[in-house]
């Protein structure tokens, strides 16, 4: 007698499956956490940590009977400040996340530009493509095109380079080696 065992199994572990659905979400929830709040978070706690220590330095030199109503006042100094510059922290630290964002913006367009000049550099048909840029802007305002230092260099020795224009033969034959390796 033939019998046939079905055995159902899974096609993906099961701790591999919980632990990309963790990092799914800690993905998807880094994206739409505000980083301007943790940061308000973290300065109200150093200020209230550094009002801390120098209450605690003061009360040190208390004696018993004291040192109760001492702590009790610093307590509320502590939530007294937190109460007051809570808006302060937060909008100090939106701030400085915008201010962040946009540095890092300003750093990755940047490299991506010396990136692209680099490249032009190499390849003559953007070259010529910036140079006839630059001398319709000359054309059209007037005034010298504000260009960087890199591209401006990279402009006059295009100028004064005689580039070869491949025949239309070596054109082809480029492409066709191309094609086998």
């Amino acid at each position: 007698m033939t019998s046939f065992v079905h055995v159902d199994q899974p096609a993906a572990h099961p701790g591999v499956t919980r632990a990309e659905a963790v990092f799914d979400h800690f993905r998807t929830t880094s994206h739409d956490v505000d980083g301007s709040r943790g940061l308000a978070a973290l300065l109200l706690a150093a200020v209230v940590s550094a009002l801390l220590v120098v209450a605690d330095k003061l009360v040190s030199n208390i004696d018993e009977g004291g040192l109760i109503v001492a702590w009790l006042v610093m307590w509320a100094v502590a939530f007294v400040v937190l109460a007051f510059f809570a808006g302060t922290a937060r909008t100090l630290a939106a701030r400085a996340t915008q201010g962040w964002s946009a540095y890092a913006q300003r750093r990755e367009a940047a490299r991506s530009d010396a990136r692209f000049l680099a490249y032009a550099q190499h390849d003559a048909r953007i070259m010529n493509d910036i140079q006839a840029a630059v001398t319709r802007h000359e054309a059209l305002t007037g005034e010298p095109a504000k260009v960087p230092a890199q591209l401006a260099r990279a402009i006059v020795a295009q100028r004064s380079a005689d580039v070869k224009v491949p025949t239309l033969y070596e054109a082809m034959r480029r492409v066709n080696l191309g094609k086998y390796y």
